[in-house]
Protein backbone atom coordinates (compact mmCIF):
# COMPACT_ATOMS: atom_id res chain seq x y z
CA UNK A 1 0.00 0.00 0.00
CA UNK A 2 1.32 3.37 -0.93
CA UNK A 3 2.08 6.40 1.35
CA UNK A 4 -0.82 8.19 0.28
CA UNK A 5 -3.45 5.44 0.38
CA UNK A 6 -1.78 4.84 4.01
CA UNK A 7 -2.69 8.36 4.98
CA UNK A 8 -6.35 7.95 3.51
CA UNK A 9 -6.43 4.76 5.47
CA UNK A 10 -5.65 6.43 8.91
CA UNK A 11 -7.90 9.38 8.22
CA UNK A 12 -10.48 10.03 10.66
CA UNK A 13 -14.70 10.32 9.94
CA UNK A 14 -16.33 14.02 9.67
CA UNK A 15 -16.44 14.99 13.08
CA UNK A 16 -19.90 15.09 14.60
CA UNK A 17 -21.36 16.91 15.57
CA UNK A 18 -20.56 19.50 12.53
CA UNK A 19 -21.24 23.29 13.45
CA UNK A 20 -24.59 24.40 11.77
CA UNK A 21 -23.20 26.82 9.45
CA UNK A 22 -19.61 26.03 7.89
CA UNK A 23 -19.37 29.77 6.47
CA UNK A 24 -17.22 31.87 8.34
CA UNK A 25 -16.60 35.80 7.79
CA UNK A 26 -12.42 37.01 8.00
CA UNK A 27 -13.21 38.06 11.81
CA UNK A 28 -14.83 34.71 12.76
CA UNK A 29 -12.10 33.09 11.07
CA UNK A 30 -9.43 35.55 12.54
CA UNK A 31 -11.06 34.44 16.34
CA UNK A 32 -11.62 31.19 15.85
CA UNK A 33 -7.86 30.74 14.55
CA UNK A 34 -6.94 32.80 18.12
CA UNK A 35 -8.99 30.15 20.05
CA UNK A 36 -7.36 27.04 18.42
CA UNK A 37 -3.93 28.43 18.94
CA UNK A 38 -4.91 29.46 22.80
CA UNK A 39 -7.28 26.10 23.58
CA UNK A 40 -9.93 28.66 25.35
CA UNK A 41 -10.14 32.19 25.93
CA UNK A 42 -12.06 35.31 27.42
CA UNK A 43 -13.15 37.48 25.51
CA UNK A 44 -10.44 40.06 26.82
CA UNK A 45 -7.91 37.60 25.85
CA UNK A 46 -8.92 37.38 22.05
CA UNK A 47 -9.54 41.26 21.89
CA UNK A 48 -6.10 41.96 23.89
CA UNK A 49 -4.04 39.24 20.82
CA UNK A 50 -5.88 41.16 18.09
CA UNK A 51 -4.65 44.85 19.50
CA UNK A 52 -1.47 43.79 20.04
CA UNK A 53 -1.19 44.61 16.02
CA UNK A 54 -0.84 48.10 16.74
CA UNK A 55 -2.33 49.03 13.23
CA UNK A 56 -5.86 47.08 14.41
CA UNK A 57 -8.77 49.00 15.81
CA UNK A 58 -11.99 46.48 17.01
CA UNK A 59 -14.58 47.29 19.29
CA UNK A 60 -14.64 44.79 22.99
CA UNK A 61 -17.61 44.71 22.08
CA UNK A 62 -17.34 43.46 17.94
CA UNK A 63 -15.64 40.62 19.81
CA UNK A 64 -18.50 39.83 22.13
CA UNK A 65 -20.57 39.84 18.75
CA UNK A 66 -18.48 37.67 16.89
CA UNK A 67 -17.85 34.73 19.60
CA UNK A 68 -21.83 34.56 20.15
CA UNK A 69 -22.09 34.01 16.37
CA UNK A 70 -19.78 31.60 16.56
CA UNK A 71 -21.61 29.77 19.10
CA UNK A 72 -24.60 30.25 17.10
CA UNK A 73 -23.23 28.49 14.15
CA UNK A 74 -22.04 25.91 16.35
CA UNK A 75 -18.09 26.10 16.08
CA UNK A 76 -18.04 27.53 19.81
CA UNK A 77 -19.34 26.96 23.88
CA UNK A 78 -18.96 29.20 26.71
CA UNK A 79 -18.25 28.31 30.17
CA UNK A 80 -18.33 30.26 33.23
CA UNK A 81 -14.87 30.45 34.85
CA UNK A 82 -15.58 32.18 38.22
CA UNK A 83 -15.91 35.51 37.11
CA UNK A 84 -15.05 35.25 33.46
CA UNK A 85 -16.98 33.30 30.62
CA UNK A 86 -14.02 31.04 28.62
CA UNK A 87 -14.49 30.48 24.87
CA UNK A 88 -13.62 27.17 23.22
CA UNK A 89 -13.87 25.28 20.00
CA UNK A 90 -16.46 22.64 19.56
CA UNK A 91 -14.45 21.76 16.55
CA UNK A 92 -10.68 21.27 16.39
CA UNK A 93 -8.58 22.95 13.67
CA UNK A 94 -7.88 19.85 11.53
CA UNK A 95 -11.41 18.90 11.83
CA UNK A 96 -12.59 22.32 10.62
CA UNK A 97 -10.54 21.85 7.37
CA UNK A 98 -11.75 18.25 6.70
CA UNK A 99 -15.14 19.68 6.97
CA UNK A 100 -14.32 22.88 4.85
CA UNK A 101 -12.75 20.21 1.81
CA UNK A 102 -16.00 18.08 1.96
CA UNK A 103 -17.81 21.06 1.81
CA UNK A 104 -16.08 22.34 -1.29
CA UNK A 105 -15.98 19.09 -2.83
CA UNK A 106 -19.71 18.51 -2.58
CA UNK A 107 -20.31 21.91 -4.19
CA UNK A 108 -17.63 21.17 -7.20
CA UNK A 109 -19.34 17.92 -7.85
CA UNK A 110 -22.93 19.54 -7.26
CA UNK A 111 -22.18 20.98 -11.43
CA UNK A 112 -23.24 17.86 -12.11
CA UNK A 113 -21.70 18.24 -15.58
CA UNK A 114 -18.90 15.07 -15.85
CA UNK A 115 -16.86 16.83 -18.49
CA UNK A 116 -16.36 19.68 -16.26
CA UNK A 117 -14.79 17.81 -13.68
CA UNK A 118 -12.93 15.33 -16.17
CA UNK A 119 -11.58 18.79 -17.69
CA UNK A 120 -10.06 19.30 -13.61
CA UNK A 121 -8.71 16.03 -13.48
CA UNK A 122 -7.47 16.02 -16.94
CA UNK A 123 -5.25 19.64 -15.70
CA UNK A 124 -3.97 17.87 -12.33
CA UNK A 125 -0.02 17.13 -11.94
CA UNK A 126 1.08 13.56 -10.93
CA UNK A 127 0.63 14.29 -7.42
CA UNK A 128 -2.84 14.94 -7.37
CA UNK A 129 -3.18 12.25 -9.55
CA UNK A 130 -2.20 9.76 -7.33
CA UNK A 131 -4.06 11.50 -4.56
CA UNK A 132 -7.35 10.95 -6.37
CA UNK A 133 -6.09 7.55 -7.20
CA UNK A 134 -5.29 6.39 -3.18
CA UNK A 135 -8.99 7.65 -2.61
CA UNK A 136 -10.68 5.89 -5.06
CA UNK A 137 -9.06 2.75 -4.06
CA UNK A 138 -10.12 3.75 -0.79
CA UNK A 139 -13.43 3.95 -1.22
CA UNK A 140 -13.71 1.01 -3.44
CA UNK A 141 -11.94 -1.04 -0.29
CA UNK A 142 -14.88 0.74 2.06
CA UNK A 143 -17.45 -0.39 0.22
CA UNK A 144 -16.12 -3.96 -0.36
CA UNK A 145 -16.35 -4.26 3.18
CA UNK A 146 -19.23 -2.93 3.92
CA UNK A 147 -21.03 -5.42 0.91
CA UNK A 148 -19.02 -8.96 2.95
CA UNK A 149 -20.65 -7.23 6.42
Amino acid sequence: MNASLLRFASMSPLPNPRPRQLSLGPLETEILEILWDLGSATVKDIHDRILSDPDRELAYASVTTVLRRLADKGWLTCDRQDRAFRWRPLTSRTEAHMLQAHEQLHRFLAIGNPDVVAAFVDDLDGASLDQLEAIAQRLKAARQAKEGA
